[in-house]
């Protein structure tokens, strides 16, 4: 089984910036995909952003299109995503997620593995 474990989550003004980093044993395949969810209390996962193990393909959900960037460095086995403009409507837990064959999916009953989340809080 693949472990996720992501770091990278705080407090942070609204217009401020964080980068979440998910480190993942292995990746399962070349053709495995990766995505980073988040969920609010009271709300349902919804999907952020994902990627490719090639990354040469990305995709994201519209409500972060410019304002976050989701990358991946395959030598260190670690997925990121850059989060600009924050607004309190980002606030929630922040989950990375594999699988093992693509593409990407927004369903979250899609994905393989999922990392235990991270905490973003943004102020306002």
């Amino acid at each position: 089984q693949v472990q996720l474990v992501e770091s990278g989550g705080g407090l942070v003004q609204t217009g401020g910036s964080l980068r979440l980093s998910c480190d993942i044993s292995e990746w399962p395949s070349m053709t495995s995909v990766m995505a980073w969810f988040r969920q609010a209390p009271g709300r349902e996962r919804e999907f952020v952003a994902g990627i490719t193990q090639r990354g040469d393909t990305t995709s994201y959900t519209d409500s972060v299109k410019g304002r976050f960037t989701i990358s991946r460095d395959s030598a260190k086995n670690t997925v990121y995503l850059q989060m600009n403009s924050l607004v309190p409507e980002d606030t929630g837990v922040y989950y990375c997620a594999v699988r093992t064959i693509g593409p990407v999916y927004q369903l979250p009953d899609w994905w393989d593995d999922w990392g235990q989340g991270t905490q973003v809080t943004v102020s306002s």
